[in-house]
């Protein structure tokens, strides 16, 4: 039994870290064409989380945590768009290093390990469930 809480303890972790993931994700995506607003300003900055293995005491191992969310340092686009009030001298504005399909991507990759630490939970909680009937 104590296998199995930790199983599910240490899912619980990666369905958190999945779901800051997904936020950032959804995050990017919202700003993805945040341009802006007077010459020399910079767009929105496409942020990327990154995790790490954090000691748990409490369950004696390590376990999946987000360890920070930064921003991403690709180049920003330029896109001509001389009518833009934040249109440099050239006609050109900054636009946000966002790449919807790399977005979509991750998020799907998200959702999928998500699912993933989703069903193992369940699994587990079904595992407890059965062993306690047995033991009646």
């Amino acid at each position: 039994m104590d296998e199995l809480k930790l199983t599910s303890k240490l899912a619980a972790a990666g369905l958190k870290a999945q779901a800051e993931r997904l936020r950032v994700v959804a995050e990017n995506l919202a700003n993805a064409d945040t341009r802006p607003t007077q010459p020399g300003e910079e767009p929105y900055r496409r942020q990327v989380v990154t995790f790490r293995n954090a000691l748990d005491r409490a369950l004696g191992t390590e376990s999946v945590r987000v360890d920070r969310v930064v921003p991403d340092g690709s180049d920003f686009r330029r896109e001509f768009d001389p009518a833009h009030p934040a249109a440099d001298a050239e006609g050109y504005v900054l636009a946000p290093n966002v790449n919807p399909l790399i977005e979509l991507m991750d998020m799907r990759e998200a959702q999928r390990s998500y699912e993933a630490n989703l069903n193992v939970v369940k699994s587990a909680k079904a595992l407890m469930s059965r062993t306690v009937e047995l033991l009646r």
